[in-house]
């Protein structure tokens, strides 16, 4: 009987102790609520205004419609985009700040040696955000006519005209240097804080040219502001038909895309990348976006994190051999 009752109340005791560490854990799945549980802040390394700004807030609208919390836009211009990088390379690796980086990251290691980031070491990869192709952009009160036109323009006046670009060692200067030397031409090279100041000085004339990414430069286009020339590459951008392409211009080897991406600090808990990856895949599969990236001529890039991470380091090796090959320096 003795026996009996000290094993009862052992067993009493062993689930008093079950309970209890059962609802220490409830308590502590409470006290770590689910990802987003405030506000997310993406670091945009470019001033307002720019090719990532065009993909970067439509997509934090459609965020903010699928997870009920804002994603904040904080641009931080300056350096060529690697500003930016640098700050959101510091954060506080929670899921809370994420960086939204572009093409520029991937040439940047090339022409600044003295970079205090690894984008391959410092930061995870997580989507690529949308790709589309280089324009040549000009200002119509400035240059006149078609390619052709322009093209003898450049040749009857060497170093008459100018092109800004989003700053030095950024896709727009290179596309630019790489024009320059398949042409045998000669442009002035003017770099600007991102491409939005460098667009509105197109449009108001005080630079000739851009080579721009189609997504910052379409709306634009159509508006009148500035008159596209190229789009680089093989083929016609479908949402500016009447475009022609490098290739048909006598130029097969002018291929210069703009591509845009998103990146977590490293240390990013698994679980929480996974959820943003589904996050941003979810709203890129939506109507707004999709017609919005199509309006800019742009593609969603379908890849894996890890295949995101493949491509970027493809484009680092890329690049650095445009940067040696043009002898491309900052200014």
């Amino acid at each position: 009987m003795t026996f009996e009752f000290e094993n009862r109340g052992t067993r009493r005791s062993v689930l008093r102790t079950a309970a209890a560490g059962l609802a220490a854990l409830s308590l502590g799945s409470r006290a770590q609520p689910a990802w987003p549980a405030k506000p997310v802040t993406v670091v945009v390394p470019f001033p307002a205004g720019g090719g990532t700004d065009a993909f970067a807030r439509p997509l934090s609208a459609q965020f903010a419609k699928l997870t009920g919390k804002q994603l904040i836009i904080d641009n931080r211009g300056g350096a060529g985009g690697t500003l930016g990088a640098s700050i959101a390379a510091r954060a506080q690796p929670d899921g809370y700040t994420l960086f939204m980086g572009a093409v520029h990251h991937a040439i940047a290691p090339a022409m600044y040696p003295k970079l205090d980031y690894d984008l391959e070491k410092d930061f995870v990869p997580l989507a690529l955000i949308a790709n589309v192709p280089q324009v040549l952009v000009v200002n119509p009160k400035n240059i006149s006519g078609d390619f052709k036109d322009f093209l003898a323009q450049l040749r009857a006046k060497p170093a008459r005209f100018n092109y800004g670009s989003a700053g030095a060692g950024t896709s727009h200067h290179l596309a630019g240097e790489l024009f320059k030397q398949q042409t045998k031409t000669f442009i002035t090279h003017i770099p600007y804080r991102g491409a939005g100041p460098a667009l509105q000085d197109l449009i108001s004339g005080n630079v000739d040219m851009m080579f721009d990414g189609l997504g910052s430069s379409a709306a634009h286009i159509k508006g009148g502001r500035i008159k596209a020339l190229m789009v680089s590459g093989a083929r016609r951008n479908p949402a500016f038909p009447d475009v022609p392409c490098a290739a048909e211009l006598g130029f097969p080897e002018y291929t210069v895309t703009t591509w845009y991406g998103m990146w977590a600090p490293k240390g990013t808990p698994a679980d929480v990348q996974a959820r943003i990856v589904e996050d941003l895949r979810k709203a890129a599969a939506s109507d707004e976006l999709k017609t919005i990236w199509a309006s800019n001529g742009a593609e969603f890039g379908n890849l894996t994190p890890a295949q995101f991470g493949g491509f970027v380091s493809a484009e680092v090796k890329r690049w650095a051999a445009v940067v040696k090959a043009s002898g491309a320096k900052l200014d």
